[in-house]
């Protein structure tokens, strides 16, 4: 087995979180077709993927304690073994009322890459470290969201919608001989926690009530809310308002992965230079600008893929920036049970996102606006939450005030 701090350790936890997000990545450009065969409107088809980012949220918390109990690893597998099974089920699906269950079922699996990639993390580097590996971490699953939907699209174009599915399903399996076999466990027999109902609760409670975690969570959840308004809406936006083919969207979307990656590289090389709040703040003020400039334009009646796709890819640049800090800052306070912190911190994020992305469908107009000005309102509120919790409640060695020390 690799060595823990091995780049290639760190390259198949990469791939192995990355399969939750593939989940909602690959499927985009198939929801007007998915409608189309069901005869489901823009809402149930939209439901698809709120229904998976709540059952994301939810199988969190039970999946970071677990993990904190039995290990990592052990957790990892079984969560892949039930995503890859829901899969087949989404494959073969007759209705959207079965699709919206397989996909809930399928997100109860796939929550345990990201949440226990984070955990890993924390398991082996210190709070300072774990944001540099976190930002390499998801500048690789910017991957994901840039080959994802260009795969599905041409899945979509060259054969049929169910077939997305059955790829997600291999490529489960395959995760799961690859956490088997070629990853060690992370978690430390005396970091190990009891899993009882009132253990897990006053953990819980205990992280719950760190205003530094609060600060780091709420930011992140405010930026994850704006990033799935584009997720949840970009299909229709492009596809059935702006024209573009199906075959094509992937394309669109990978320029906006390519500024996450570009946010996650700068993020990287910021580090050397900067405290981990000072390039949180350029994110979240990258964010801002963004969001505000796609809203701008939708009010003014610009439409076009470009309007959507430019100001999205500097809005994903910005995320890139603020991810990494706010989870390790997240994580920074709780090292004995990273698992559990984790999991609080990805039912938050996952709870607006899904809140996010419903709007976008309940709200949908047939006009790029509502899901511009609800991804400019989400980058506002992240960088309300800097300013009145992240700022007054940093993580240790994370404070922008200190930089003049360093």
């Amino acid at each position: 087995m690799l060595a823990l701090t091995s780049i290639w350790t760190t390259i198949l936890l990469a791939a192995a979180v990355a399969l939750g997000p593939m989940a909602i990545d690959m499927y985009l450009p198939a929801l007007p077709q998915i409608g189309a065969d069901f005869n489901a409107g823009t809402d149930q088809v939209q439901f698809t993927l709120s229904i998976y980012l709540i059952g994301f949220a939810l199988a969190q918390l039970v999946c970071g304690p677990l993990a904190d109990r039995f290990g990592r690893k052990p957790v990892m597998i079984g969560g892949m073994l039930l995503f890859a099974l829901a899969s087949i089920g989404c494959a073969l699906a007759s209705n959207i009322e079965s699709l919206q269950l397989f996909r809930f079922l399928q997100a109860l699996g796939g929550s345990a890459g990201p949440v226990l990639g984070r955990a890993v993390v924390r398991d082996v580097y210190t709070p300072r470290e774990a944001a540099k590996i976190l930002a390499l971490l998801a500048g690789m699953m910017a991957l994901a969201p840039a080959v994802a939907p260009t795969l599905g699209g041409f899945i979509v174009a060259t054969m049929d919608w169910h077939w997305i599915f059955i790829v997600m399903a291999v490529y489960a399996l395959v995760m799961v001989a690859v956490i088997a076999f070629g990853i060690p466990e992370p978690l430390r027999p005396e970091n190990r926690q009891p899993f009882r109902f009132c253990h897990l609760m006053r953990n819980y409670r205990r992280i719950s009530t760190d205003m530094t975690f609060i600060g780091y969570t709420l930011t992140s959840a405010a930026i994850y809310g704006g990033l799935f308004a584009f997720l949840s809406g970009s299909a229709f936006v492009l596809i059935n308002v702006l024209g573009v083919a199906p075959e094509h969207f992937g394309l669109y979307t990978a320029i906006t992965a390519g500024g996450y990656l570009l946010g996650n590289m700068a993020s990287i090389r910021l580090a050397k230079r900067y405290l981990p709040d000072q390039i949180l703040l350029y994110g979240l003020a990258t964010t801002l600008t963004a969001g505000a400039t796609m809203a701008l334009l939708a009010y003014h009646n610009i439409y076009s893929p470009w309007a959507v796709v430019l100001p999205q890819a500097l809005f994903m640049a910005g995320t890139g920036m603020v991810l990494p800090q706010t989870m390790a800052g997240a994580l920074a306070n709780h090292p004995t049970m990273a698992g559990s912190a984790s999991a609080l911190l990805g039912f938050v994020q996952m709870a607006a996102a899904a809140a996010a992305g419903a709007l976008v469908g309940i709200l949908h107009d047939g006009t790029p606006l509502v899901m511009a000005t609800i991804i400019a309102i989400c980058a506002g509120l992240g960088l309300i939450g800097y300013l009145f919790l992240v700022q007054r409640y940093p993580a240790p060695g994370f404070e922008a005030q200190s930089a003049g020390s360093n």
